[in-house]
């Protein structure tokens, strides 16, 4: 049995770095290439509120206003849940091998966040323009490649903190 509660709090940490890098990521690439910020967390937030039945109160602006702030949280709880559940996996030996944590971590991003505007019906990524591909590819893998490797890094602190403890008990606790 693996313990959980380190894990999680690892990979909510994790994830919330990953999430940070994606952001400066795509909004780097808005600022580089000078398109408009895409409007899809918006329209995936009142849509999810639609399906789910859950009225965002206020009049238009103050509603729209609450839309626009609710986007970018879910984005980052998404990233946080992500963080978690991969170091979760990780925990209990999956996935094993150092490459194979940041492919599945790349791809686990991409469907994660891709899924659920293709079941809402907001887009379809199989639709997508190759440079539509790159601007959303490269910010997920960041994502993939800075959550993992915060979590190898907490991994591998939180061990020699435990070692070190072991290490003063046992000269210490006699």
């Amino acid at each position: 049995m693996i313990r959980v509660i380190r894990p999680l709090l690892h990979g909510a940490v994790a994830g919330l770095a990953g999430t940070t890098a994606l952001n400066i990521a795509g909004y780097a690439e808005i600022a580089l290439r000078g398109r408009p910020v895409s409007e899809t967390p918006e329209i995936t937030v009142r849509t999810l509120a639609e399906k789910l039945d859950i009225r965002i109160p206020g009049d238009d602006e103050v509603r729209e206003n609450r839309i626009a702030g609710l986007a970018p949280l879910t984005g980052y709880t998404v990233g946080l849940g992500m963080g978690a559940a991969l170091s979760v996996a990780q925990a209990a030996g999956w996935p094993p091998t150092k490459t194979s944590r940041y492919a599945f971590a790349s791809l686990f991003a991409l469907t994660v966040t891709n899924a659920p505007i293709m079941l809402l019906g907001i887009s379809d990524p199989r639709t997508w323009a190759p440079s539509d591909w790159v601007s959303d590819i490269i910010p997920h893998v960041l994502f993939a490649a800075v959550t993992v490797r915060v979590l190898e890094k907490l991994e591998t602190s939180g061990i020699r903190r435990e070692a070190v403890r072991g290490l003063l008990c046992t000269s210490v606790c006699r």
